[in-house]
This record gives structure tokens, sequence and C-alpha cells, in this order.
């Protein structure tokens, strides 16, 4: 199902007061528009074009809200009808252009369905991020093909079949941005990687090779590779108040992440800022991995 209503909100800022006295003189010019046009240089998104899956909730959600405010036009794709409205409906009342499409990436043809149904909204992406996820973890010895199966579906073949999808037409047009959400156990084992890790180190590969066939073309692929969340997908570890504190330990911060810490690395990966960076994996993971 396809939202395609946004609601176009502006505002308008209170006159300032004026002064009861006249201002000092300094000596100093008046602010310069320089260094705020110079950020926008960089990092506005104005005109540009996002599909984000996995976009109405945990990191996914925080990066569509991101890519949101500093300009694009998002299309959010998840499963949850309910969180999809809810999403869009929180950026649209800010203002920001976004609408929803209802996809379920564990099959290919879910996937294409949903990818035609996401460029019908806005037009052709400029920027893909790949956050749908899921983490099933069962012990190695009872891994059965069933789990495996619908791990690299959604967190491997899915990505995969987006990028051949949307990639080349960002290669075309000079210009894209894919970003894939990576893991830590994509570089090391813990807590029962199992498929999941699999997945994620596969995502990683994927990445490289998608930089190698399509950044001389002016598309960059790069990921951003959590520590632990506070989100949905990990609810299992979330509910053992011992193995949280002992994470949240394990870092350099001295706390967990927090979806909204992923804002600012999408919104830079995305943006012109970043046109240098490709196939690399980038650590917000306040320290974890180096600690």
């Amino acid at each position: 199902m396809i939202d395609l209503e946004w609601i176009a909100m502006t505002t308008h800022p209170t006159p300032s007061p004026e002064p009861t006295q006249p201002p000092r003189q300094t000596g100093a010019t008046s602010p310069s528009r320089a260094p705020r046009d110079y950020l926008l240089q960089l990092f506005s998104l104005e005109g540009r074009v996002a599909v984000v899956t996995g976009g109405s909730s945990g990191i996914g959600r925080a990066i569509a809200g991101a890519l949101a405010r500093a300009g694009a036009s998002v299309v959010v794709l998840a499963r949850g009808e309910a969180g999809l409205a809810a999403t869009v409906e929180e950026l649209t009342a800010e203002g920001c252009r976004a609408a929803w499409v209802s996809a379920d990436l564990s099959t290919r043809d879910g996937v294409r369905t949903a990818a035609e149904r996401a460029a019908g909204v806005f037009g052709e992406p400029d920027i893909l991020v790949n956050s749908a996820g899921i983490n099933l973890r069962p012990p190695m010895d009872e891994l059965g093909e069933d789990v495996w199966d619908a791990t690299m579906a959604v967190n491997l073949e899915a990505p995969f079949l987006l990028g051949q999808r949307f990639g080349p037409g960002m290669a075309e047009r000079g210009y894209g941005r894919i970003i894939h959400i990576s893991s830590q156990q994509a570089h090391r084992a813990f807590v029962q990687s199992g498929a999941y890790g699999a997945s994620k180190g596969g995502l990683e590969a994927l990445a490289r090779s998608q930089a190698e066939a399509w950044s001389p073309r002016g598309v960059t692929c790069n990921l951003l590779v959590p520590g632990f969340v506070m989100t949905a997908l990990n609810a299992r570890l979330s509910s053992d108040p011992e193995k949280v504190a002992a994470l949240a330990a394990r870092t350099m911060i001295g706390r967990n992440g927090l979806a909204e810490d992923f804002a600012g690395a999408a919104v830079f990966l995305a943006s012109a800022a970043s046109a240098y960076v490709t196939g690399q994996s980038v650590f917000v993971d306040g320290g974890l991995s180096v600690h």
C-alpha cells in the first residue's frame, strides 16, 4: 500500500522585540551567511530522493528522519503499516516530504514490487539506505535451513536486489549514495552470531563490490556499523539489565547507542560531503570495537 499524501507546513518566526537601547558598537561586522551557505553546500539534501528500508523503527526510522529534515524526499519501506504511517505523519507534520510503501522484503518478488512502488512516489532515488533486517540467532548446532534462508533473504539478498534496481540508474545520472546498516558481528563473533553474523559479513563484502562497480560514476557505497543499540531488533539482549550494563561498559563513551546517534553519520554519507568516501565500514559504536 502506498501513501502518497503529505502535508506541507510552514512556520513563520515571531519577530524579535525592538531593543530598548541601541546595541553597543564593537566594530564587528554583521554575521556572515558564508558558514551557513558552506554547510548547505556540503550537507543539504534538497532535491534528492531517498528510499529507506526498515525506516519505520529503530535506526532506520532515525535515518529516514535525518534525511528528510536535511531536505530529501523520503520513501519509507517496511512491513507494518501502523509504524510506517506514524513515521510519515511525524515527518510531514514538520514540513518534510515523505511517503511510505508497505513492503515484504523476504521474497524476491516482494523486493521487486516494493522497489517499483517506491520509485513511483517521488521518482528514482539518489539515496538508498538498507536498514531492514531480521535477527534470528539460535545456537549454531540448532541453526536450521529455514532460519538461514530467512536471514539471508532480508539481510543480504534484499540489499543486493535493491542495489541492482537502483544502482545503475544512479551511476547513469552521475550521483548516488548507498548506505547499508551492518553489525559488529560482521567483524567478530559473539552472542551467537550464527546466520546473522554471516549475513552482515556478506553485506560488507557486497558494499565493497558495489563501490568498485559504481563509484567511478559518482555512486558511493558505504556501511554504518552500530554497537549495541537499544532497538526492537535487539529486544532479546535489551531485556537483560546485566548484559546491557556490560555492553555499555565495553564502550569508551560509557553508554549504549541510541537510534538518533546515526543521524549525522547518515546525512554525511548521503550528502556531497562524502564524495571521496566509498567502500568503507564506518563504526558508530561509542568506541566499543576498539576498546
